[in-house]
């Protein structure tokens, strides 16, 4: 499926209608330009899709901050997974094997790699079903 379908299915639920891929960095993140010119945000490891500029001039602005440089690069955790990991083939990406909302750590023992398809639907799915979920609740995973 592309991607840009496979975010479509995934997160969907969120109010995103994705228009392009703007950039992925290295643990699957992706800046996404909705129907309206918006840019979103999906963050699998937070289980978390939204909006964080009004247009491509505002995410330019955005990219110019320090905060947004280091939350975006994610170097620490990239150096840290490429030392256990190697880099990842083409069309993956490093992950979390378990999502840092969901308890995981984000160190060298819950890196992972995996395909950045697989990682966008998985994660949507994911984060579709604990939604309504509050914050602190306990939640038993089923894996089919």
């Amino acid at each position: 499926m592309e991607l840009l379908a496979t975010i479509q299915t995934a997160w969907g639920f969120t109010g995103l209608v994705p228009r392009s891929i703007l950039e992925v960095n290295a643990f699957g993140n992706l800046l996404v330009e909705d129907e309206t010119g918006s840019i979103w945000r999906v963050c699998p490891e937070d289980l978390s899709c939204e909006p964080i500029a009004a247009s491509k001039q505002a995410l330019d602005a955005l990219r110019k901050t320090n905060e947004f440089q280091i939350d975006w690069s994610m170097e620490r955790l990239v150096s840290l997974a490429t030392a256990k990991l190697g880099s990842p083939d083409q069309g993956r990406c490093f992950c979390l094997k378990i999502p840092a909302v969901l308890g995981g750590a984000c160190g060298p023992e819950n890196f992972g790699t995996i395909s950045l398809e697989e990682l966008i639907s998985c994660s949507g799915e994911l984060a579709s079903q604990i939604k309504e979920v509050p914050d602190g609740a306990k939640v038993r995973l089923v894996t089919k």
